[in-house]
């Protein structure tokens, strides 16, 4: 009797959708005309199983290769604790148990009767026809993989990007540093001139306070630089499992575009899910047949049974228009998030071209500082400039400069918020 009801669901195949089928639920397999029994399972190619999980795997990564924020980026993937991957793994693994649902369901049924007699029986219970129940269960088991794969992209790209961050944020306070150390050395010579001239009774002594004053500002922001850039490698290094200070420089972010974002890809998972659990909902009202035998100590029975999870009401009419509906609202989920990304995509676009653009001309500035203190030291030197008048010349040097490198990174940080958004900073193969 068990292996009649094993074999009886393999040749109810021209049921519709909702046919339960050991055929269907198992693996695909190809068998050649006028080969043997014996088929090996067919090779399947990741986009043929899953799209969304195919379009994350070939995903490329715009980091250029052997930059420093290549060194960064592969350092902290490596040191993940991947817990995504671990939740991953689970859907994986409930996905597994679903592929076999269509099987029959085996169990042992123990009772004391009332007049004392101990019956242990064995149970079976195969569905027959379930409206499509027991496919969209295993659909709704992919389509959970598909959610978590998308969610250990994100992790990875959010890791990658959070790194790339304190990394960029430590060039600056490092390079803003160096600048004003340089500052501070001629400020410093300035200082001493100055001090020569208040000594000999040629220059009053409220200027040497004003330099002196300038001068302290520039050693509290230099110090200040470098407890950031210390704090942001500290940070980073905790990250990567390993010191990084050997790494400097700003690395190189190709144009490449990486297709869709990862929120789309998150939306079209959602939906997914949506419209299997929608499938399952339906299934629940609707009348399923299936077949059951017991045996053991007590005498054996045998059934065809047409059961439903959910009874007939008034209500329900209005409950499979609400399914419906369901379906048509995750639809317009992803046309939403489609929007949203293409909408955060252009404005970053936009802002990351500005920033660039200031920098340009924030770089033709800085260079025609440079021409005015190098004229107004060469009047300096000739007797034309008081010391005054060279410190305030070398200010606004000293304050183009600032703004280059403010907005050199600035546009850095514009690079990777866009590669972040485009979900582009982890090669979705590695991960």
């Amino acid at each position: 009797m068990i292996v009649a009801l094993t074999v009886l669901p393999g040749c109810l195949k021209t049921f519709a959708e909702g046919t339960v089928s050991r055929f269907r639920g198992a693996d695909p397999v190809v068998v050649a005309e006028g080969q043997r029994a014996a088929a090996e399972p067919a090779v399947i190619r990741s986009a043929d199983a899953s799209p969304i999980i195919h379009a994350l795997q070939i995903r490329p990564s715009v980091i250029e290769p052997g930059t420093p924020y290549a060194q960064v980026a592969a350092a902290v993937i490596a040191s993940d604790a991947r817990v995504a991957a671990a939740e991953l793994r689970v859907a994986q693994l409930r996905a597994e148990a679903a592929r076999n649902n269509w099987m029959p369901r085996i169990g042992p049924s123990i009772s004391l009767t009332s007049l004392g007699d101990f019956v242990a029986d064995l149970v079976i219970n195969q569905v027959i026809f379930d409206n499509g129940r027991k496919k969209a269960e295993r659909d709704l088991a992919k389509a959970d993989v598909e959610f978590a794969a998308v969610a250990l992209v994100e992790d990875g790209n959010t890791r990658v990007f959070d790194a790339l961050s304190l990394y960029v944020t430590a060039e600056e306070n490092r390079e803003f540093a160096a600048h004003l150390a340089g500052a501070i050395e001629d400020m410093t010579h300035f200082e001493w001139v100055m001090q020569q001239r208040v000594a000999g009774g040629v220059s009053d002594r409220s200027d040497l306070n004003i330099l002196q004053q300038k001068l302290a500002q520039m050693r509290a922001d230099r110090l200040e630089a470098r407890e950031t850039t210390t704090t942001a490698l500290a940070e980073l290094a905790a990250m990567a499992g390993r010191p990084l200070d050997g790494v400097s420089g700003l690395g190189g972010l190709t144009d490449t575009p990486p297709g869709e974002a990862l929120g789309v890809l998150r939306a079209r998972a959602e939906y997914e899910r949506t419209i299997a659990e929608a499938r399952i909902a339906r299934a629940q009202h609707l009348p399923g047949l299936s077949v059951g035998a017991s045996g053991g100590t007590s005498q054996p029975t045998a059934s065809l049974d047409v059961t439903t999870d959910t009874l007939f009401s008034l209500g329900t009419m209005a409950e499979f228009e609400a399914i419906e509906a369901t379906k048509v609202s995750a639809e317009r989920r992803v046309a939403e998030a489609r929007e949203v990304a293409e909408r955060k995509v252009q404005t970053q676009s936009s802002q990351l071209s500005a920033y660039r653009r200031q920098a340009t001309e924030a770089a033709g500035l800085t260079r025609q500082a440079k021409t005015n203190l190098d004229l107004f030291q060469q009047q300096y030197q000739g007797g034309q400039r008081q010391v005054m008048d060279v410190v305030g010349v070398y200010e606004t040097y000293a304050a183009a400069l600032e703004r280059e490198i403010e907005l050199k990174y600035k546009a850095a940080r514009a690079a990777l918020e866009l590669a972040r958004l485009q979900g582009a900073l982890a090669e979705g193969a590695e991960i």
